[in-house]
């Protein structure tokens, strides 16, 4: 199958989705990034057989890059970026290399090996602004699209929404794309979800408050749940990120309102889509 092509649907112009206003590729928003923990290369193509239409960013997170066999990492890369897909490893591998003195190494050999975009990110080892700013700008030399991340890993951690509207602001004057709202793999206790998982609304409006461009900033959102709310308040072209490859396609389905979550809102006459942010 071709990748550089749309294929044909079948139900197109039999079916209207019910949430209208889906964007379609290239786009800016609406994007949807892929939290990968360590598919092979047969199950990347099967995800991309289906999702390829659907898919916006893919991440290899955390230090799962490290562990791939070289042909394997190349093949792998290969097929995402065939299909018109950036790809880049987790920050947290990032930050390992900046503690050890090894920005500029890590950075060439990621671009040898085909990555197109990087995170950069502090969730774990803190970086001060220089640095911050310093891994941006020489991702950015060597050609690599940049996506930040704000926020920590550890909820004892936690940011003032001061500090997270500077670091936002900072990281785009510095070249960033998009700006990710750390959520974990799990969604749980940290960023804007509770100890269960549920949306802390105060914290999504906290952040929001501080940021000029709200239209750049990516969502974790791991969890059925959590993606149900922030489409239903922001719209079907809302950012979400940390999306299990196996939940492409239910994503966009969820997004179309051709999923119960998001279809019972618009069989509501007085419902209308929410103004996108």
């Amino acid at each position: 199958m071709s990748w550089s092509t749309e294929p044909p649907y079948p139900f197109r112009g039999v079916i209207t989705p019910p949430l209208p206003g889906r964007l379609a590729k290239p786009r800016q928003r609406g994007v949807t990034m892929i939290l990968d923990k360590g598919l092979g290369v047969s199950a990347t193509a099967d995800v991309l057989s289906t999702g390829a239409s659907y898919i916006d960013y893919w991440k290899l997170t955390f230090g799962t890059s490290y562990f791939y066999p070289e042909l394997v990492l190349r093949e792998k890369i290969g097929l995402l970026t065939g299909a018109g897909i950036p790809i880049y490893p987790g920050g947290t591998f990032l930050e390992v290399a900046i503690w050890q003195g090894a920005l500029e190494p890590f950075l060439d050999r990621c671009v040898a090996l085909g990555f197109t975009a990087m995170e950069v990110s502090d969730g774990t080892v803190p970086l001060t602004p220089e640095q911050r700013r310093g891994a941006i700008q020489a991702s950015l030399k060597r050609g690599l699209a940049v996506l930040t991340e704000v926020g920590k890993k550890d909820p004892r951690d936690k940011q003032s929404f001061q500090l997270l509207h500077d670091e936002i602001r900072a990281d785009l004057a510095a070249g960033a794309a998009y700006v990710t709202i750390e959520g974990r793999e799990s969604g749980t206790g940290v960023g804007i979800f509770n100890d269960q998982g549920g949306i802390q609304e105060e914290v999504v409006e906290g952040i929001l408050g501080g940021v000029e461009r709200p239209e750049v900033v990516l969502w974790e959102a791991p969890q059925r749940s959590q993606q149900d709310w922030l489409i239903r308040h922001f719209g079907p072209n809302v950012n979400l990120a940390n999306i299990p490859p196996g939940e492409t396609v239910a994503l966009e389905a969820l997004r179309a309102g051709l999923r119960s979550d998001t279809l019972r809102p618009c069989l509501d006459p007085s419902w209308s889509v929410p103004k996108e942010r």
